[in-house]
């Protein structure tokens, strides 16, 4: 029938600079090479291909950071998406040089709701309409503020603040746009899966939102989730995998008319390499290896990050060598400054790099014993188990949390083998992104914190405490002690 057409939608999402692949079991998995070769394919294979992005591009490689984010706009540029929307972490330099990166890429670059506070004037085109064999296919890029805390950084940057406004900018758009016969809408967000979840179920059906195409929380699913007759789905994180709908669109009603989704494993089976991207990237590697490939310690053995949402090798050690350099009671290390899932035995300056990315300064609180359980109460809430992307924390040495799901409270709570006296003042540290958004990941006012003293930045690179440490104490362990115990 004339009025049915095929689509094929392909989408990443929190690629985290991770452009080279990684040998698994003698097979190359993953790099950005091979997913451009295997998108190629793709697009000739079928008739009607689009490639999509829904955020975080940046961070989480030496290739990233060294370059501030121009060389991933570059090998973007090859890998030639079709049109991406923002992240939190594309704001990670800053507003002004992300602003300049948009000039540098070569594809359109959406989001709805990023503003400037004064006029309220957006800082992207919110949309990006592709017309491919005569469709009309409406992207729609939505952040909301809960992740995009780097913007705290910058008074003149605002965002409209939760889900309910963002389905409201939706539907604007939408209204606006659906006068020029749009045959299918998909919304491109970065605010996790459990929210696209509560955004979907807000949507007006009116507006003719088919698909969400998500990103954040980097979740990986077998089968998308269906909500308000919204089809929901994300890609996992990196580049070992890349999400692939096949569509029928019903061009006469303007909605889907069939569809099938997955997420394809990028590997060398079935995957031919891109070589004119792979030559540049081996290009940036060549120049950050002379940089970065000097020793920096050898661990005793090789030590773990598996999980976020637990005690951790990694994050016990790098929390301890913080508490000490400084000389803290407590040190609250971000699970998710930590990124790579494993560290050691040797360890290059490029291997802390990627391990560690965000070169935060380092602040010190006083919080008293009250305050940090009920900081601590609300990073274990119930949201985290069931799946929220929330912020989760490292403990240094010393503190003993046994915590009941239960009872919604503590069973023990000790430091240094004393309990935690709820009058007496602890002197704590926090990342600066961390201290920055204290009252929302911890929900704690900064206000009521003053009130103890005012907090002060200790030290202006986390990295360079973890840098120089290592390098003086060779041959360091950790394991799971048990400084955080979670019960049913």
């Amino acid at each position: 029938m004339e009025n049915l057409k095929k689509l094929t939608i392909l989408h990443s999402n929190d690629m985290h600079g991770d452009f080279l692949a990684e040998e698994i079991d003698e097979n190359l998995v993953g790099g950005v090479s091979m997913l451009s070769g295997y998108v190629g394919k793709v697009r000739e294979e079928e008739k009607n291909v689009l490639y999509c992005i829904a955020g975080d591009m940046f961070r989480g490689s030496v290739i990233d950071s060294e370059f501030q984010g121009t060389s991933t706009i570059e090998i973007m540029n090859l890998l030639s998406p079709d049109v991406v929307t923002v992240g939190n972490h594309e704001t990670d330099y800053g507003i002004a040089h992300l602003l300049f990166i948009e000039k540098c890429a070569t594809f359109p670059i959406i989001n709805a709701n990023l503003h400037v506070t004064t006029n309220h004037a957006r800082l992207f085109k919110p949309y990006h309409i592709a017309k491919i064999d005569g469709m009309k296919i409406l992207f729609i890029g939505i952040l909301t503020e809960e992740v995009l805390s780097q913007t705290k950084n910058d008074g003149l940057i605002g965002t409209f603040v939760d889900i309910d406004e963002a389905a409201s900018e939706v539907g604007k758009i939408c209204n606006t746009y659906n006068a020029v016969d749009i045959d299918l809408t998909v919304l491109l967000t970065h605010i996790g899966f459990e929210e696209d979840k509560k955004l979907a179920q807000k949507l007006d059906p009116a507006w003719g939102v088919d698909i969400i195409i998500g990103g954040h929380s980097h979740t990986f699913i077998e089968e998308p989730a269906v909500v308000n007759d919204i089809v929901i789905v994300q890609a996992g994180t990196g580049t070992d995998q890349i999400g692939r709908f096949d569509i029928t669109v019903d061009t006469d009603n303007n909605c889907i008319d069939e569809y099938t989704w997955k997420t394809v494993p990028i590997n060398q089976s079935h995957c031919p390499r891109d070589n004119e991207l792979e030559m540049l990237i081996r290009s940036y590697k060549t120049k950050t290896d002379n940089k970065y490939n000097r020793v920096v310690t050898r661990l005793k053995k090789k030590l773990t990050h598996p999980t976020r949402i637990a005690e951790t090798e990694l994050g016990g050690l790098f929390s301890d060598i913080m508490k000490e350099s400084i000389g803290l009671d407590v040190m609250l290390l971000g699970s998710g400054a930590v990124r790579n899932p494993e560290i050691g035995p040797i360890v290059l300056y490029s291997d802390l790099c990627e391990c560690f990315p965000y070169d935060d300064p380092l602040y010190m609180l006083r919080v008293t014993g009250a305050q940090l359980k009920r900081m601590i109460r609300h990073m274990l809430r119930d949201e985290v188990w069931e799946g929220a992307h929330c912020e989760f924390y490292q403990f240094s040495t010393g503190v003993r949390v046994t915590y009941s799901k239960t009872l919604h409270d503590f069973v023990q709570f000790n430091l240094n083998g004393e309990p935690i006296d709820d009058n007496k003042l602890y002197k704590i540290g926090l990342q600066h992104f961390h201290f920055l958004n204290v009252e929302n990941f911890f929900n704690v006012p900064l206000s009521e914190i003053e009130k103890n003293g005012k907090p002060r930045m200790v030290s202006t690179s986390c990295r360079e405490i973890l840098d120089e440490y290592l390098s003086v104490h060779p041959g360091l362990e950790r394991s799971v002690s048990g400084r955080l115990i979670v019960e049913d």
